[in-house]
């Protein structure tokens, strides 16, 4: 009888093991997934910082030299942001869909790799 109970004790004792080192190597592979996801995420935004103010120096330079062109600077803001408004509604009514579906699927790639 006391083998009996010595030995389901140490079943127990494994299944618990079992349960705890499973639950620690979940947390670990969590942990490497989304470390992973947000180092190769950061660089991301640098690049899409640092092209944010390339295309925003670039609509003040080409406001100022449209400006000068047509005699008024603020004559060059007018169809600088003209255009900026053309190309956002191009961007809302024809790409904005496509451009969901691509980051979707590039999510779902990254997450499952």
């Amino acid at each position: 009888m006391e083998n009996n109970t010595n030995l389901i004790e140490s079943i127990l004792e494994s299944a618990t093991n079992y349960g705890k080192n499973g639950y620690e190597l979940a947390v670990l592979k969590f942990v490497d997934k989304a470390s992973d996801r947000i180092s190769g995420f950061i660089p991301q935004i640098v690049v899409l910082a640092f092209l944010a103010f390339f295309l925003l120096f670039i609509n003040i330079a080409a406001a100022l030299w449209i400006g000068k062109l047509l005699g008024e600077v603020y004559f060059g803001f007018f169809v600088i942001s003209g255009l900026n408004l053309i190309f956002l509604f191009m961007y809302y009514f024809f790409m904005r869909k496509w451009l969901k579906r691509v980051l979707y699927d590039f999510i779902i790639r990254q997450l499952m790799n």
